[in-house]
């Protein structure tokens, strides 16, 4: 779909003025007028084209959520080191944030670069309500534009809907109660006060209702990676969850899996992508590579895709770049990784070097890694047992046709080493001495049918620095919003707060193995961990993870329903405790004090900035602090800071209405 070129940043900075507490303020040049702007409503919205540049625009903004922070960054990483999937690696960063029990304070959020590039709250702050911002402009001005019938005034009120709902479901689980914006306003407001979570949720869900009546499906529009009806579905169970309606969030799912014309895909299908380097690694082919090749997402044969993320095409479209390969790979060519015989291991040799030699050219097959985020061990080797055993079958895992990658399969490649040819090992056999000094960022095994893209411009540059398809940068790509597989977690997750006994609840998770080819099963009643475990085995680097888990945890809160350990919270608590020991927290903190490398004492190694990093993880981490620039913005009111964090005040006042904070928002002074 086209989108709206290079008029974006000062559309941004022009519609931020009505709500100048979330950006810090604008100054007087941003008054000057745009087409796009609401300072001349009548030159944007006289026209469905004008609507439709708006909606671009929302469009756009949502991609930005995903894959842009600043260089060597990707924001997504933030929200994967609050789970327990991931953590900072950056170890040549000595404020990498790592001790986030400590490290993070309502004035860490100073700047997009801060704490070492592995930090972006405060992007996210920004970034959803930017979204908002725009969402909020074609709601209110979509009435106003001529020879447009009810119908389709109300589809592109119910996608702006689902895009406000997007970013408002995403800031109450990482930020806790937030201050609601339903308008565009004329007058800078700095009197906001915090509307709490519950009331957020029961507005976006009355949104999201609205949304699935009117919103078309995808089989009905001419156009890919605009908000459609499956993507409202979606959502609207994920508000339905949130709010305790367990029974309606399992009939929008019952839709979405039996009555929407979607599938999984089971078979091989799309364009068949060998990984960059077949002598260096062979991908056998198979569905699961398939399903994660960025050419196949959003081709029609793809019955499984619900909604995704258009970014690719011509140079006129607006891209982010996605620096998976750069981001999330190990870093593994210096000398940190040795081979046994003391010499470095892993080189990277130019194409076009009398060395060079395509059997292990690891360069082109896996990028030049810089591991700003690593996986857990959880997440690499424990979270694939089930029933007690180790699914070697599973393709999601499996090294053996090439979708994972195993840190020993590879082989040293240093011509000058007594041990080129032969695997790469983490202890020398003959003394069990450690061959990698930085076993954070240079050691780990990741998911290759999930993060590789090509990446064609440094793949002609045969000669380079980075030489070679992977490096540096990494490439355009789509990727999914949502596809079929969540919606039967999310079905699965229903049955379970409506009866945990529920036998059928395993068969939702089942059919996501059988697609996988797993070799176990799950057999009679499962637990919460069990459907989470699989959110994490089907939706790594997809899902907002920490988002998700908050979310788990409001409900497992809601509903009274034990966790896999036997624990159940308290709704009036589970978000409102501090300390790093194991007993007590939310949800949230128990995966992560269980499955994470979290609170466990520091971690011995050898590293350029940042050696014996020690990762620690608080209770209170469950909500991030509001950054203290919104705060001292909010000069004429008072936002709610988060329990736990510096500024907390029990008798802040916040709105229980979403309602009568929508009121308030035309009103400038107390």
């Amino acid at each position: 779909m086209k989108l709206i070129p290079q008029k974006l940043n000062r559309i941004c900075l022009a519609v931020c003025m009505g709500s100048v507490i979330l950006f810090g303020g604008c100054v007087e040049d941003f008054l000057k007028p745009e087409p796009l702007s609401f300072y001349e409503p009548t030159a944007t919205f006289s026209t469905e084209s004008g609507l439709k540049s708006a909606m671009a625009i929302c469009d756009r903004h949502l991609k930005l959520y995903w894959a842009t922070d600043h260089n060597e960054m990707l924001s997504m990483g933030t929200e994967y080191i609050f789970s327990e999937l991931m953590v900072a690696s950056a170890t040549d960063k000595r404020n990498m944030l790592c001790d986030v029990a400590n490290m993070l304070t309502p004035t860490s959020e100073t700047s997009q670069q801060n704490l070492d590039r592995t930090n972006s709250i405060w992007y996210f702050w920004e970034e959803t309500y930017k979204g908002i911002m725009y969402a909020n402009t074609v709601i209110q001005f979509v009435d106003k534009v001529e020879n447009l019938n009810d119908a389709t005034k109300n589809a592109y009120k119910g996608r702006a809907y689902f895009h406000r709902a997007f970013r408002y479901m995403a800031l109450v689980f990482q930020f806790g109660d937030v201050p609601l914006v339903t308008k565009v306003l004329e007058v800078p407001k700095q009197n906001y006060r915090c509307t709490k979570r519950d009331a957020i949720l029961e507005m976006i869900t009355r949104d999201m209702e609205f949304a699935v009546q009117w919103v078309p499906d995808q089989r009905n529009m001419d156009l890919i990676g605009m908000v459609n009806k499956g993507a409202c579905r979606m959502l609207l169970a994920k508000c339905y969850l949130a709010m305790g309606e367990y029974a309606k969030a399992k009939e929008q799912t019952d839709i979405l899996i039996d009555q929407s014309g979607y599938s999984l895909m089971q078979n091989n299908f799309g364009t068949f992508n060998d990984g960059g380097e077949p002598l260096t690694w062979k991908i056998t082919r198979n569905v699961i590579w398939d399903l994660h090749r960025a050419e196949n997402k959003l081709i029609s044969s793809n019955k499984e895709v619900i909604m995704g993320m258009p970014n690719r095409g011509s140079d006129q479209e607006s891209f982010v770049k996605m620096l998976t390969m750069r981001i999330l790979y190990p870093m593994f060519f210096d000398g940190r990784v040795k081979a046994r015989d003391g010499k470095q291991a892993l080189l990277n040799l130019k194409r076009n070097h009398t060395d060079y030699n395509p059997k292990y050219d690891y360069m082109r097959a896996f990028g030049r890694g810089i591991a700003t985020f690593r996986p857990t061990y959880f997440y690499t080797n424990a979270l694939w047992s089930v029933n007690g055993n180790v699914d070697n079958a599973d393709l999601r895992h499996n090294s053996e046709v090439g979708n994972w990658v195993r840190m020993d399969s590879l082989y040293v490649n240093n011509k000058a080493s007594s041990e080129f040819g032969k695997n790469v090992k983490l202890y020398n056999p003959s003394n069990g001495a450690l061959l990698c000094s930085d076993t954070i960022r240079r050691w780990f095994d990741f998911p290759h049918y999930k993060l590789y893209l090509d990446d064609p411009m440094n793949e002609a540059n045969i000669g380079g620095s980075d030489g070679n398809r992977g490096a540096t940068n990494g490439g355009i790509a789509d990727w999914y919003l949502y596809r079929l597989a969540e919606a039967y977690l999310l079905r699965a997750e229903a049955k379970y707060y409506m009866n945990e006994n529920d036998l059928t609840i395993k068969d939702d998770l089942n059919v996501l193995r059988q697609r996988a080819k797993c070799a176990e099963l799950y057999t009679g009643a499962v637990t919460i961990g069990d459907i989470m475990n699989e959110r994490a085995r089907e939706l790594f680097w997809e899902e907002w993870r920490n988002v998700e888990l908050t979310r788990v945890s409001l409900c497992l809160a809601r509903s009274g329903k034990p966790d896999e350990w036997g624990n159940t919270y308290n709704l009036a608590n589970f978000d409102m405790q501090n300390g790093t020991d194991p007993a007590g927290g939310s949800y949230w903190y128990q995966r992560i004090v269980h499955y994470s490398m979290y609170n466990k004492g520091a971690v011995q190694i050898d590293a350029t900035g940042n050696s014996n990093p020690n990762y620690t993880m608080d209770k209170k981490n469950i909500y991030w602090p509001i950054p203290y620039a919104a705060i001292t913005a909010n000069n004429k009111g008072k936002l709610s800071q988060n329990y736990g964090y510096e500024g907390y005040d029990p008798a802040t006042p916040k709105w229980d209405k979403w309602e009568d904070a929508v009121a308030d928002e035309d009103k400038t002074t107390n």
